[in-house]
Parts: structure tokens; sequence; C-alpha cells
């Protein structure tokens, strides 16, 4: 599980989010009419923008909006003749698929625009992704009004959810507890909540794996479970060997996250800062 569903989340030094057409400009010379979306969250950045009708497919892990255009296109090994099929005018590619640089060549010279997507280690990048999809989609105006109304709501959330005391989190990718430091993007959502992450002492600068003593040692007051939706539960974690002793466990503090939102930086992240300040709202 942690490789294929994580793949799409390694850390990026920079967010690359610009439209190379297939002269190597980076400026778009016609509004898109044919888009294909090979990353979750650019698909629900999209529809969010207003741009849905312009979409003519979306990856095999695009499961949201439910009228997206699913199909069996694959995000992680794209594949340019599958691609090409679809006589699409843009594709949005992530940069941590399979061969990433050789497929946007390959498109670029079947004179395919490609998106060239990098994923973001702060919202502040996220962001920039949303305004960049509207420049190069056509909707520029309706992408900043979006991005202004989640700064609003996701402001007022953290308002009301200042603690009164440090609470240290721990943030569970899968069971072999790879978690996420303050340097990425799920990291840096839990650094605005002003939680300190026990992931940070592993000093490894992204996803490191953490072994069980550590997380004992470390006590975390609340564990948020990412793989709770592939049976990862208060229990399960209870039954581990010494887990029981930790504060989140004796105190009922493990939480099960929703699926797939903590995972995308698409206009359902005010949805994931609410999850948060709800589920910890009892917390000092």
């Amino acid at each position: 599980m942690f490789t294929k569903r994580w793949r799409a989340i390694a850390p990026a030094l920079l967010l690359l989010t610009t439209l190379i057409t297939a002269t190597g400009s980076a400026s778009a010379t016609t509004e898109p009419t044919r888009i294909i979306s090979l990353s979750p969250s650019a698909t629900e950045i999209l529809f969010g923008i207003g741009a849905g009708h312009q979409v003519i497919a979306v990856d095999d892990n695009s499961d949201y909006p439910s009228n997206a255009p699913f199909s069996k296109l694959s995000s992680f090994t794209p594949n340019v003749e599958a691609l090409a099929a679809y006589h699409p005018d843009l594709v949005v590619l992530q940069s941590s698929a399979t061969n990433a640089a050789t497929i946007q060549s390959d498109l670029q010279k079947l004179k395919i625009n490609v998106f060239l997507e990098v994923t973001p280690s702060n919202i502040t990048e996220a962001y920039a992704e949303f305004v960049a999809l509207g420049k190069v989609t056509g909707h520029p105006s309706r992408a900043k009004a979006l991005v202004t109304t989640m700064k609003a709501q996701i402001g007022e959330i953290l308002a009301k959810a200042k603690k009164k005391n440090p609470v240290t989190i721990f943030h569970e990718l899968d069971n072999t507890l790879y978690s996420a430091d303050s340097s990425t993007f799920i990291g840096q959502i839990y650094s605005d909540f002003n939680f300190s992450n026990i992931a940070d002492a592993a000093h490894a600068g992204g996803y490191p794996q953490l072994s069980a003593e550590s997380v004992i040692k470390a006590n975390p007051q609340v564990i948020f479970l990412d793989d709770g939706p592939y049976g990862e539960s208060a229990s399960t974690v209870a039954s581990r060997p010494g887990w029981s002793a930790i504060s989140a466990v004796k105190n009922k503090h493990v939480i099960v996250l929703p699926l797939d939102i903590p995972d995308r930086w698409g206009p359902r992240l005010v949805d994931f800062y609410r999850f948060i300040a709800q589920a910890t709202a009892k917390i000092n």
C-alpha cells in the first residue's frame, strides 16, 4: 500500500506549475478544451475552478468529484499511446510519475501541452497551483476567488482552534510506521495548528519510517491514522506491543482520518482543516 499510494506525495524542492508547450514555451496559446488530469489533486482543483467541463478523462485514482470522467489511465505509470488516443490538448502530469520527463517530452513531440505538477510542501505552494491552473485553463478570476475564500475559511478555523498547551501528534501513513514530518505538505498543516510533530525528531526531511520504540518513547497525545480506511483503528493500535501506554491510546485520542482528503491539496483542504479542528477540540 505504501509505495503506490505515497509516491504521488514525495517531497519536492520546487513547485513547477507552468504550462509547457510543444516548443518549450511557458505560456498557453489557446484555452484547452480537452484536458486529461493524471493527478487526483489537480482533478479536484480543475473542477473547483470551473474547468471541469474541459476535462475529458482523469486517472484511475481521481475519484472526486463524482462527475469526473474516470478512466483506467494511470497517474503513476502513464502511457503516451493511451493518452494520445484521447486527443487531448493538455495533460496534467505529476513529476513523481515513472519516467515523467520522458512522458512529457514524448507528449510535446505530439504537440500535446503538458502541465507538470510537483507536490507542494506547504499550502502557499498549493494555492500557486490553483492560480496556475486557472491561468492555463482560462479561469484566472475563478481560481483566485477560490483561493481567497479558502484562505478566509482556513484562517477562521485556525483562529478558533488555538490550544492553551502544546499538543504532540503522530501522523501514521501506514502500519509500518511511515510518517510525515513538518517539511511536507501534510506536516505543514499540523504546524498550522501549532502541533508538535514527533516525526521531526527523525531529521529525515520528508516521510521517515519511525520505529515502534521511538513512537512509544515520544508518547504522542494524538495519533492520526491515515491508514484507517485500510484497516487500522484505535483497537488495532492499542493491541500493538507497548502502545497501550501511549497517551493518545490511553485517552482515546486515536483518530481515523477520512479517505484521501489528507493526501490532496484541492478545495477539500478546508474540510481537512475543519476535521482536525473538530477532532482535537476537546484536547487541552
